[in-house]
Order: C-alpha cells, then sequence, then structure tokens
C-alpha cells in the first residue's frame, strides 16, 4: 500500500508541484492551507504516514503545529519533514526540539526532499522482526517492536529519529559513532545534511532519558560512544 503523505503548505503554486511530483513516485497526497486544518486531518482516519509541515502558516505556526502533534497520542509517532524559507540555525534547532525528524529550507531540490521522505518512511517501517519483545540496559527498558522506551519504569515519549537514534546506540554499545557515521545509519543521508542535525537530536535525547543520558558520552572532535556496560548500582 502506498504511503499518504500530509502536505500542510499555504504557498499555492509549491503545494501544486509538490503534489504532482509526490503522487508521481506513488504516494498518496492530501494537502491544506492552514495549521489547524493540518492538524485536523493528522487526527483523522486514516492517519498520514508523513506530514510535509511549512514553517511559516497564516494562523498558527508549523512549529505549534509540531508541538501539538507531538503531545497528541493518537500523532505523536507520525513523522514530521518541516519546511520552510527561513534557514537560520536557530530555526532549524527550534524544530528539532518540537520533534520535527527532518528540516528543509527553500528553496530546496525536489529530488532532495524525496530522497528525504523516502529516507523518513523507512525508519518509520522498521518492524523489528526477529528483536525481542522487550530489551534491558540497566534502568533502561525497549520494545523495539512497539517501539516503546522506558527509563526506572516511567514510559519516556521518543520521536521516531530520537528511538532510531537510541536503538543505534544499544547495538553498537562500545563503540566509537563519529556525527558522519551516525548521519549514514541513523538518518540514511550520506552528504548534505549539517552535523548540527546529530548534535541537536543527541542533546534532545540526552535530556528526555534523564541521568541515563550520560551514557551517552561526548567524544570531543570525532562523536559520540554509548557505554558498554550500565554503571554499577
Amino acid at each position: 500500500m502506498s504511503a499518504h503523505i500530509l502536505l500542510v503548505e499555504d504557498e499555492a503554486d509549491l503545494v501544486q508541484t509538490l503534489s504532482y511530483r509526490l503522487e508521481k513516485e506513488g504516494y498518496k497526497v492530501s494537502a491544506c492551507l492552514r495549521g489547524l486544518e493540518g492538524l485536523e486531518r493528522a487526527r483523522s482516519e486514516p492517519a498520514p504516514d508523513l506530514v510535509l509541515l511549512d514553517l511559516m502558516l497564516p494562523d498558527i505556526s508549523g512549529t505549534e503545529v509540531c508541538r501539538q502533534l507531538r503531545s497528541d497520542p493518537t500523532t505523536r509517532r507520525i513523522p514530521v519533514i518541516m519546511l520552510t524559507a527561513r534557514g537560520e540555525e536557530i530555526d532549524r534547532v527550534v524544530g528539532f526540539e518540537v520533534g520535527a525528524d527532518d528540516y528543509m529550507t527553500k528553496p530546496f531540490s525536489t529530488r532532495e526532499l524525496l530522497l528525504r521522505v523516502q529516507a523518513v518512511l523507512r525508519r518509520a517501517r522498521r518492524s523489528g522482526k526477529g528483536a525481542a519483545a522487550l530489551r534491558s540496559f540497566g534502568p533502561i527498558q525497549v520494545d523495539e517492536p512497539g517501539r516503546r522506551v522506558w527509563i526506572e519504569e516511567e514510559e519516556v515519549t521518543l520521536t521516531l529519529i530520537e528511538f532510531d537514534l537510541l536503538l543505534y546506540f544499544l547495538n553498537n554499545k562500545g563503540q566509537v559513532q563519529t556525527r558522519d557515521q551516525l548521519l549514514a545509519e541513523v538518518w540514511g543521508y550520506r552528504e548534505g545534511v549539517s552535523s548540527r542535525t546529530v548534535d541537536t537530536h543527541v542533546k534532545r535525547l540526552r535530556a528526555k532519558m534523564g541521568e541515563t543520558g550520560n551514557y551517552i558520552e561526548t567524544l570531543r572532535g570525532v562523536g559520540y560512544r554509548f557505554r558498554r556496560k550500565p554503571p554499577a548500582r
């Protein structure tokens, strides 16, 4: 079954262009010009598989739309790619802080957007087949098929990319991971993406993990490493 993409964008010409290209690639596309309508459609059945979300909307901001999607249990696992004419680093950081999975600055290559859509959907479809129902690392418990995480028996809500980042660290405990390696293996990008993307998501993941966030060690000038063993308790 083809993926359903919800496009929330107030530039009618861009909506037409992107809808045509996405449909040509086999996706089902729904489009709306306002943020509140986008929220309503995201909460409707069937839910979209991915949201392409403009930052500057006429009624409410894209960051507010994303924040509400992430706070709603029915939509919090829908991946979001933000589209915006604002390319300042602070805007990208804010986008990631409210839970966006990726961020593209206008004008952008439609081909690059399609590649990023494919990468995000590929991550979302990982089923965890063959994985244990529940795996533990110290106080951390991960339900890979269900994509759920508990720390000290309290569930922690992670975005799609945060979950995949944590899972990758757990699968490669004790190994040094450069930012380029993480971009390639977790994000699925080989080039053209700032390493700031990795740093921002690692910072958010650490914050959500509380004290266990210290298990992710920073190697200055190199990258990151997840502890090989949990500390004795």
